[in-house]
């Protein structure tokens, strides 16, 4: 899902340099990741009524604007960094749609319906799930991504985001470890977990 991190590292090393190309280059590759990646988790019923592609803007004009305080002091891998700022402004968002609405959106979804639809969802589901071949490809293809979101949004919220995590979004699993606290291991753990019981959710389905 993310960029490549040579080139991601290239361009960041052109933006330290004052290139100010490199920096919209920069920002433009890592937009639609952005995108996936806060449209996978706005609560469904926030995203009817906001545009995940409105946040992305904000998110990357605040990251214009940190990004000399990033670059003096880059802790984090960018992708990183950005995904911590998007989830900022997720709850920013959460938090004006209740107080606008007066009413609770405290269920988060993390993974919207929207997410699922691409060929990374198709792989996943076509790897946890033995398909004999047809020529009915196409249609095997959207049944997949059905049985997948069902499987996947039944799950309970630790394996549901650790999914995400490591398949939609391309994380590593040291990756993982850091943002949820835990050691590699037991990461590892849990993503195997998550994916078996993923796996039990679609064959039950």
């Amino acid at each position: 899902m993310w960029p490549d991190l040579p080139e991601t590292q290239d361009l960041l090393a052109q933006a330290q340099r004052g290139e100010a190309e490199a920096v919209e280059r920069l920002l433009t590759r890592h937009r639609e990741p952005l995108r996936r990646m806060i449209g996978m988790r706005l609560d469904p019923a926030l995203a009817a009524r906001v545009d995940a592609s409105d946040i992305v803007q904000d998110v990357l004009l605040e990251a214009h604007r940190r990004l000399s305080d990033y670059l003096r002091n880059p802790v984090l891998p960018f992708h990183l960094w950005l995904r911590h700022i998007a989830k900022d402004h997720m709850i920013d968002a959460h938090r004006r749609h209740r107080q606008a609405q007066r009413r609770s959106l405290d269920r988060e979804q993390p993974l919207a319906h929207a997410g699922l639809g691409d060929h990374s969802s198709y792989e996943l589901a076509g790897q946890l799930i033995d398909q004999e071949p047809t020529p009915a490809t196409a249609a095997i293809r959207h049944e997949l991504q059905r049985r997948l979101e069902t499987a996947v949004n039944a799950l309970e919220n630790d394996d549901r985001e650790i999914i995400v995590m490591r398949h939609f979004e391309q994380m590593t699993n040291q990756e993982v470890a850091g943002i949820l606290g835990l050691t590699e291991a037991a990461a590892s753990m849990r993503y195997l977990r998550a994916l078996r019981r993923l796996k039990t959710q679609l064959t039950a389905e």
